[in-house]
């Protein structure tokens, strides 16, 4: 997610919270039952034409088995997908049944406009998966897939280079600021080492490793300014090294679309992505990138405290008049081999082991490489991540603002790192 699509979207949905609030006992969402016992429920979601033609045939495999129950769509792209749904949430026109994102889960969650989803079956979801989607200990979402963050290599740009990269098992941060400012010296002018670290899940790593988190269950920041310090001077490290680009650069990867950034452009040899963008990656690259490890504090696999990341979720209007039917689509969805042979690893390698176990066979062979990774790591994984508090867009924002002031070498580590914390605790 870009630093630009979260900006001010705290602000958008305290706004639209304020009116749900207002109007709790109004109105409820529309549509209705038809007279002949039909209902009809709407469904909202973002993502590529590829995307909207997949889901249609997920509908279309729902309503076959369900006559009674129909879906509207109601689709877009991600830039305008949560203006448009803060804006019904605040009109009280939300759609039923809502594909959320783990950044703005705490936020509806938190003001009462998600539906808790007692009725959806997550027996077949690993523990940490299913409770991905709760707060305050209450289902509001169900993970559509599973990702984790790892670091992607560009093997052409390995070769080129001649440095052969470390053992993801066992490499280190220092390892890898080394070997990628080794990969920038020994490449062609404008090719290097690695892309920017700057993201809150590569931070969120490191914060794990080191004791700390990014954030609470209770909401809180799960770092202090001596941590935050740590994690900029390390920033630092890998500029003054060049294992990354310069600042300018950096920033505009920031904006940059995924298959005009640098690893996508063979301009970079390493970078830090979620696992289920490996096969859009490779394509736009037009290279068989290989799936890595994120580095670790202590050298060994288990210390990298990797965790499983809902790529996705199901979510479902407190406002729908139709509980039960949102359910069982969410259920369809979640827990159908049929839907997940139509899904495949779109939304990301499907949480229910049944199902990821049935659809492995026919995906891709990039897809199929995440799913053998995301279950490689499964006797790795450290606690699961807490679902972000409301504020928590704006948290982001800052902090990786200020990294890259870091990397224009405008403020010192402990500067950038003191104001940072000053305007994390106010946006929380």
């Amino acid at each position: 997610m870009s630093i630009r699509a979260r900006k001010n979207f705290a602000a958008k949905v305290a706004a639209a919270a304020a009116a749900v609030a207002i109007t709790m006992t109004g109105c409820g969402s529309s549509p209705q039952a038809s007279s002949d016992g039909t209902v009809t429920l709407r469904f909202s979601w973002w993502g590529s034409d590829v995307r909207h033609k997949m889901t249609q045939k997920l509908i279309d495999a729902f309503e076959a088995k369900n006559p009674n129950i129909k879906i509207e769509g109601e689709y877009g792209d991600w830039s305008g997908y949560w203006d448009k749904l803060a804006t019904q949430v605040a009109s009280q026109d939300a759609p039923d049944v809502i594909q959320m994102d783990a950044a703005y889960l705490g936020e509806y969650a938190g003001r009462g406009a998600l539906l808790e989803l007692k009725d959806v079956n997550l027996a077949k979801f690993d523990q940490a998966v299913a409770d991905a989607g709760k707060v305050e200990g209450k289902q509001y979402a169900v993970t559509a897939g599973v990702n984790a963050q790892v670091v992607l290599a560009n093997p052409s740009l390995l070769a080129a280079s001649g440095v052969a990269l470390p053992d993801d098992k066992t490499w280190t941060w220092d390892e890898y600021t080394k070997t990628a400012a080794s990969i920038t010296e020994k490449s062609k002018s404008g090719v290097y080492g690695s892309g920017a670290v700057t993201g809150d899940a590569a931070m969120n790593l490191w914060l794990r490793q080191h004791g700390k988190s990014l954030f609470t269950p209770d909401g809180k920041l799960g770092f202090d300014e001596g941590a935050l310090t740590d994690w900029y001077e390390y920033q630092a490290a890998m500029r003054d090294a060049k294992a990354v680009p310069p600042a300018s650069v950096m920033t505009e990867e920031v904006t940059a679309s995924v298959d005009q950034q640098g690893l996508s452009t063979n301009r970079f040899a390493l970078g830090w992505y979620w696992s289920n963008q490996l096969s859009a990656l490779s394509k736009a690259s037009g290279q068989a990138l290989e799936i890595h490890r994120p580095p670790s504090t202590d050298g060994t696999a288990a210390g990298a405290e990797q965790y499983y990341k809902s790529s996705q979720f199901w979510s479902a209007s407190s406002r729908t008049k139709h509980p039960a039917e949102v359910q069982k689509f969410i259920d369809f969805l979640s827990n159908s081999v049929e839907a997940g042979e139509i899904a495949l690893a779109d939304r990301g390698i499907p949480a229910n082991s049944e199902v990821r176990a049935a659809v492995t066979p026919k995906l891709t062979p990039e897809d199929a490489a995440t799913a053998k990774f995301i279950d490689e790591i499964s006797s790795e994984l450290g606690d699961a991540v807490p679902v972000p508090p409301a504020g928590s867009s704006s948290v982001v924002e800052v902090l990786g603002r200020y990294a890259l002031e870091v990397h224009f070498n405008r403020l010192s580590p402990a500067d950038a790192a003191k104001k940072a914390m000053d305007e994390a605790k106010s946006a929380l």
